[in-house]
C-alpha cells in the first residue's frame, strides 16, 4: 500500500517533513522515525529488508546444517559401538583372542561409520545449502522458473546418459550401508577375486594373490563372497588309501588337531575346538577325510597350512597311505606319473 505524504506527516505528530511513496509502510515509516532521512525510508526494501532476510535465510541454514551434521554424527557413534555378535566370541574362554576380534571389530565399525557419515553429511549440506541458494535467488528478484526448469532437463539428459553412473553410486551406497565388506577382507566378486584396498561409491579396488589390481564396479557386482566376516571355517580333506583303517584314521587327526589347538602359540588363532567328521568322499582315487576347525579370518590360511603339514608328517609315521595315482595303479609300477 502506498502512503501518502500528507497521512505520513500526520501519524508523525506534526514532525518535519515528510515520507516519499514506499511499498511497505511500516517499514517505511519506522526507518523515517528513527533516521529522518527520505532516501534511506523510500529504499529501506532493498537497503534493509532483503538483506536482512538473505542474512535469516543464510543463518537458518548454516543452523540447520550444523544440526544435520550433530545428527549425523551422533547416528554413526552408536552405530560403531553396538554390541559384538554372539558369535564372535567363541566357545572357549580365550581372552587374547577375543580382545583381538573386539579390536578388529571396533576398526571395521569404525570405518564403517566414517564413511556412512561423510556421506551422509554431503547429501545434507547440498540439500541445504541448495534450498538456500533457490530462496537467496528469489528474494534478489531473479525468475527461478527458466533456472529451474533449464535445470530439471538437464537433469532428465544427465539421468539417460549416465546410467551407470548412477547404477554405480546407488550400488556403493547400498554396499557400504549394508556392510558387505571393507578394507582388508578377503572377497570373491566373480570375475576378480583377492584382498580389498579401497572401497569408494563408485568402484571397488581390489589386489589378487598374483599382485593385480582390479577396479570393479559396484553396479556390476551381482554377488560377493566375503571370506572375512565373522570367523573362518578351515576344512582340509585328506586322502587315503581305500584299505586304510578309517576310524583309526579319524582319530589320530583328532589328535593332531588337539594337540595343535592346545598349543600356547595357537590359541589366537583357533577360535574353538576341532571336529574330525569322517569320511567325506568315496571315490576311484580312494578314501577322503574331512577335518574342520574355527578360526580368526586373518589366520585361516596359516591354520589351513600347519595342520595339512602336521597331518602328513603323522600319517607318515603312523603308515597311513596316501591313494597311488590312477596310471601308476593300473600300470603296477608304484613309481607315480612320468
Amino acid at each position: 500500500m502506498t502512503a501518502s505524504p500528507s497521512v505520513l506527516a500526520a501519524a508523525d505528530d506534526g514532525l518535519a517533513g515528510s515520507v516519499p511513496d514506499c511499498a511497505d509502510y511500516w517499514l517505511c515509516q519506522q526507518v523515517y522515525d528513527w533516521f529522518g532521512m527520505d532516501w534511506l525510508a523510500e529504499n529501506a526494501q532493498a537497503l534493509i529488508a532483503k538483506p536482512a532476510k538473505i542474512l535469516l535465510i543464510v543463518v537458518l541454514a548454516t543452523l540447520v546444517r550444523y544440526l544435520a551434521h550433530r545428527a549425523i554424527r551422533r547416528l554413526t557413534e552408536r552405530t560403531a559401538t553396538g554390541a559384538v555378535p554372539s558369535i564372535l566370541r567363541g566357545r572357549r574362554a580365550r581372552a587374547t583372542a577375543q580382545g583381538d576380534a573386539l579390536d578388529q571389530l571396533a576398526a571395521r565399525r569404525t570405518q564403517r561409520a566414517e564413511a556412512i557419515g561423510s556421506a551422509l553429511r554431503s547429501f545434507a549440506s547440498i540439500g541445504v545449502l541448495g534450498i538456500a541458494v533457490v530462496l537467496v535467488l528469489g528474494e534478489l528478484g531473479i525468475n527461478l522458473a527458466p533456472i529451474l526448469a533449464s535445470a530439471g532437463v538437464v537433469g532428465v539428459a544427465l539421468g539417460f546418459g549416465a546410467q551407470n553412473l548412477v547404477k554405480d553410486f546407488i550400488a556403493g551406497i547400498g554396499i557400504i550401508l549394508e556392510d558387505q565388506y571393507g578394507v582388508g577382507d578377503v572377497v570373491d566378486l566373480g570375475e576378480a577375486s583377492g584382498t580389498v584396498e579401497a572401497v569408494g561409491l563408485r568402484i571397488t579396488r581390489l589386489r589378487d594373490v598374483n599382485g593385480v589390481v582390479w577396479y570393479a564396479r559396484n553396479g556390476e557386482i551381482l554377488r560377493v563372497g566375503n571370506k572375512s566376516q565373522g570367523y573362518a571355517q578351515v576344512v582340509i580333506d585328506m586322502p587315503v588309501a581305500h584299505d586304510t583303517d578309517l576310524e583309526r584314521c579319524r582319530t589320530i587327526m583328532q589328535e593332531v588337531a588337539d594337540e595343535m589347538y592346545a598349543e600356547e602359540e595357537w590359541v589366537p588363532a583357533l577360535l574353538a575346538a576341532p571336529e574330525s567328521l569322517g569320511v567325506e568322499q568315496i571315490t576311484s582315487e580312494g578314501v577322503f577325510m574331512r577335518l574342520q576347525v574355527r578360526s580368526t579370518n586373518a589366520d585361516q590360511w596359516r591354520v589351513g597350512r600347519e595342520l595339512r603339514m602336521r597331518l602328513k608328517e603323522r600319517f607318515v609315521a603312523e603308515g597311513i597311505r596316501t591313494p597311488l595315482p590312477l596310471l601308476s595303479a593300473a600300470s603296477g609300477t608304484g613309481s607315480g606319473v612320468r
